[in-house]
């Protein structure tokens, strides 16, 4: 079985109370391969400057893994059947909602890939396979209960 680990390290500054929630909520992102990606709580959810805006939140993270996913295994189906591609963007786009017992989840994701192709594209049926085809193989996708739409541009 592969398994996959992050560190998640936070600590607290020397002049925080912390009993107070007046903490800052920045901490690091530690990955296996080295990269450390600076992350805080949302904005959204802990008011500035308890929050960094600048930083990477755990929602925003949430639907980076899923589009990254997505499009990774997009790439590799679009090899296999002969497309070249120059570039693949994707716009997407979480959601808040509140679940049946009132409590916020991420409840839906919108994948807007665009992509460029070199040479001969698909036709529109057959990319939208493919992007149906990606979405049934990537397994991030396939350990959530948010609903995830892909949307193509």
């Amino acid at each position: 079985m592969t398994t996959f680990g992050a560190t998640v390290l936070w600590t607290r500054p020397d002049d925080t109370m912390f009993t107070d929630n007046r903490y800052s909520r920045a901490h690091v992102w530690q990955f296996d391969g080295g990269a450390v990606v600076p992350a805080s709580s949302s904005p959204h959810i802990v008011r500035v400057p308890l929050s960094v805006p600048e930083n990477v939140d755990p929602e925003e993270a949430y639907v980076a893994s899923l589009s990254s996913c997505h499009m990774l295994f997009f790439l590799a189906d679009a090899a296999k059947a002969g497309f070249v591609i120059d570039e693949y963007r994707d716009a997407a786009e979480g959601e808040l909602g509140k679940n049946a017992e009132g409590k916020l989840y991420v409840s839906r994701v919108t994948l807007r890939p665009h992509v460029t192709y070199a040479g001969t594209a698909p036709d529109r049926a057959t990319e939208t396979h493919m992007h149906h085809n990606a979405h049934a193989q990537c397994f991030i996708a396939n350990s959530v209960l948010t609903h995830i739409e892909v949307e193509p541009v």
